[in-house]
């Protein structure tokens, strides 16, 4: 009997298997994290974030220079609150001279075009470390959803590009976007964390900026990590509400929320490779139980099959450098 059929005709050489592939993942797919703390010449390994950094704004600036020169194309801003600023209302969220509004201006200055996004949320600026106002134990949301207007709004006059509001108040794009257009900001956009999960893999991240609630956990506000057809809920009213990117946060476990999304809207999609995935891959290759580089690339490349767009990761620059080879 003849086999008409053999899949394995399209796997025989290296160049057979490059020409139909079907997934291919660019350095301009890729945005950077980048966290920022006060003071001169800092850098402060995230022991938690393995081969990653906190830095002064002036090393913070060469960092970015050389993620630039990579062909990167676009960096998402942390900055780490003093412990003396934080209060329960985020006012150093405001401070038009506070590290993230330096930041922004500072590195368009430095490297003009470079897409900067910054994070908005109170959680690092709030002595409650919760992402929003607290009354009674509880987060309230419209006071927080005004507070936060006021920070993007602050975000946009300092330069940045892309705001990104990752507290999951209701309400809040539409918020945000009424207010750039109110002051004449129409360029600048949101990249929403439409979809972001109540999830254990943040633990690193919270370490870095020192932002873990300091009473309960985030489940009124993050979502229910069983639930899929909230998910795209939240995508749409955000859509609805003026977001130009989409966020599903985190990315490897919840490939299924990503696929459906790219399966149903029209806008880009992006997917945060959060730190808790990224330390378990550099855990085990410290262990020398995988191989960090094909992990690596294996994870990132299943995020861009699932549908996203961009993809916020910890091993940016090891991406870059792999894919400039």
């Amino acid at each position: 009997m003849i086999q008409k059929s053999r899949p394995r005709r399209l796997r025989h050489s290296a160049s057979i298997r490059s020409m139909v592939e079907e997934t291919q993942l660019s350095v301009s797919d890729i945005i950077a994290p980048i966290f920022i703390v006060e003071g001169e010449n800092i850098e402060k390994h995230i022991d938690a974030i393995p081969g990653y950094y906190k830095r002064s704004l002036d090393l913070t600036i060469k960092e970015v220079k050389e993620i630039f020169d990579l062909g990167i194309k676009s960096v998402l801003l942390f900055a780490q609150c003093e412990e003396d600023l934080k209060d329960n209302v985020g006012t150093e969220a405001l401070n038009a001279d506070g590290l993230m509004q330096r930041s922004i201006r500072a590195i368009k200055e430095a490297v003009p075009e470079i897409c900067v996004m910054t994070d908005v949320a109170l959680d690092p600026y709030s002595s409650m470390g919760h992402d929003g106002i607290v009354e009674n134990e509880q987060i309230v949301n419209d006071p927080s959803v005004e507070v936060l207007a006021k920070m993007a709004l602050s975000h946009a006059e300092a330069g940045a590009d892309f705001v990104a509001p990752s507290d999951m108040m209701d309400g809040r794009i539409l918020a945000m976007r009424n207010m750039l257009e109110e002051n004449d900001f129409h360029h600048v956009g949101i990249l929403s964390y439409s979809a972001k999960y109540a999830s254990c893999f943040y633990g690193p991240f919270r370490f870095a900026l020192d932002s873990a609630p300091a009473f309960g956990d985030k489940k009124t506000y993050q979502m229910n990590p069983a639930n899929r057809i909230e998910a795209q809920k939240e995508i749409n009213l955000d859509i609805e509400e003026g977001a130009d990117i989409i966020m599903v946060k985190p990315a490897l476990s919840y490939l299924d929320i990503i696929r459906e999304a790219k399966n149903s809207i029209k806008v880009p999609i992006c997917a945060y490779h959060v730190s808790g995935e990224y330390a378990m891959i550099m855990a085990a290759a410290e262990k020398g139980w995988l191989d960090e580089e094909e992990a690596m690339l294996e994870t990132t490349l299943s995020i861009k099959r699932a549908g996203a767009d961009l993809i916020v990761t910890y091993f940016c620059k090891k991406i870059a450098a792999y894919l400039n080879q």
